[in-house]
Parts: structure tokens; sequence; C-alpha cells
């Protein structure tokens, strides 16, 4: 195998599937945009984070190492951003910050500096993307964390944890729950923030294994489903809705592996 055919290989590695689930079954799978302009959304994960774009049927899906951004068109306009929601902001790994802040720039795009490594961009319709610098990503740009905002840290890890199979741990002075693809960091509050349902970031999403069994085995639980269990064969995958005990609304899906 000739040297260039090995680079394609690995190149195509990187963005070929999500990571391997838990014991529980789950990892990170996407986070779904719906927005009054799609393709300006759209073109700022393309061209500044090097987002590839690829169809699960007939959804596009844009797929970087560790999570897909699925974008869409809301029916009525976002109610808000991600500011005042349960989902704060999601933060990616970005190989060179300088890089993709000129890139930004030229989108036109704001963006603000925490410190030398680290900016809060504010993506069309009041999305909030935080960008950490990690020169060891063999890519632009990989999913990092997703941060909620609850007034009960301990409580919502907690429910991470027991639903999903999350590893509890901290992230600087922040609770965590790590799932393969990344973690979900939980930012503490004075009172409780906003659903995400109607927002541009409308909701999150975990892949998981033999998703039917998964979702009998929480509804024995006592989790309640804002929408059950069903196979689409258009998009080729599987899903089902719940709602976190804030209000994160989240979507299982079977099938996105691979795509």
């Amino acid at each position: 195998m000739d040297r260039l055919l090995i680079l394609a290989v690995s190149v195509s590695a990187l963005f070929a599937q999500l990571p391997a689930p838990n014991e529980s079954g789950v990892s990170l799978g996407h986070i779904h945009l719906l927005v009054a302009d799609p393709e300006a959304q759209k073109k700022i994960w393309v061209e500044a984070l090097g987002a590839e774009v690829t169809h699960a049927g007939s959804l596009e899906l844009l797929r970087l190492p560790g999570i897909y951004i699925a974008v869409g068109k809301a029916r009525t306009p976002p109610t808000e951003g991600t500011d005042g929601s349960t989902v704060n902001h999601i933060g990616l790994a970005v190989k060179d910050l300088a890089a993709v802040k000129a890139k930004l720039d030229a989108l036109q795009i704001e963006s603000t500096a925490v410190n030398a490594r680290q900016i809060m961009a504010r993506f069309p319709e009041k999305v909030t993307v935080e960008l950490t610098e990690d020169p060891g990503i063999a890519t632009a740009a990989a999913m990092h964390h997703i941060h909620l905002a609850t007034p009960d840290p301990e409580k919502l890890r907690a429910w991470y944890v027991k639903t999903f199979g999350a590893r509890a741990g901290t992230r600087g002075n922040f609770l965590a729950a790590f799932i393969p693809g990344g973690e979900v960091d939980m930012r503490k509050t004075a009172e409780r923030q906003a659903p995400t349902k109607g927002r541009s970031l409308d909701h999150i999403g975990f892949e998981v294994r033999n998703l039917e069994s998964f979702c009998k085995k929480l509804s024995a639980e006592g989790v309640q489903f804002e929408s059950p269990y069903r196979d689409i064969p258009a998009i080729g995958l599987k899903i089902a809705f719940l709602v976190d005990p804030e209000g994160t609304r989240i979507e299982l899906t079977e099938g996105l592996a691979g795509k």
C-alpha cells in the first residue's frame, strides 16, 4: 500500500465513526441545531472547523471526530440561543486556535478570548461554541464537551451517570459526566435555565447500541419518554426522545455510528 493510500485510509478512519460505546452501550452522538438560516450555520462548521458533510438517508450531517452536527430549518424562528438555556454552550478542541480564529474573523463571527488558548465564539442565531487549543489532536477540530447549566450540578451529574452509564469525574472546577466521545459538564447557576426545545440548539444526542432494549430498560426504571422508540427507514436510524431533569432535550439514536 503506497503512502498516499495509507494517508487516505488514515484520514478516513478519523471520520469513520463515533467512539466505541461504554458498558451501557452509549457514546456521544450529535448536536442538533434548528435555525432560521441553516446554510449560514453550516458554512462556519465546514469552512472554519473542517467538518465533513455526510448523510444518514435524507438527513444531512456535519461530521467531526466524536460528534455529528445536524443543522435543520426551524418551523418557527428559534425562541433564543444557548445563553439562558440548559445547554449553555458546546466545546470543541482545535489544533491551531489562531488559524481557526482567523477563519472565524473572515466569516465575521465574533469571539472573545478567555485566555491565550481558549475563545468563546458566537455562531449565528446565538449558538455559543467554546474553542480550546489542543495541538495534539489529529484534525482541525474535534468534539470535547457539552456544558449544561443547573442549580444542582451533583444531582444532574448523577442522573447522567445512572441513565447513560457515564463516568463521574471533574474538569477543573466543573463536575463532569464522561461518555465516549467527550463529556457532559455541569455549570452551577442560581436559578433553573430555560429548556432547550424551540431554541437554536434544540437538543443533544447520544448514540445507543441496541436502542430498543435500552429504552425498555429505562422505561422499567421509570424514565419518561417525550417520544417513544421508533424505527425510521428513510434516514436509516432508530430514535427516541427524552428530557433530562433540567429540561435538556435528548435524542437517542441507533445507526449514526459509521455514517
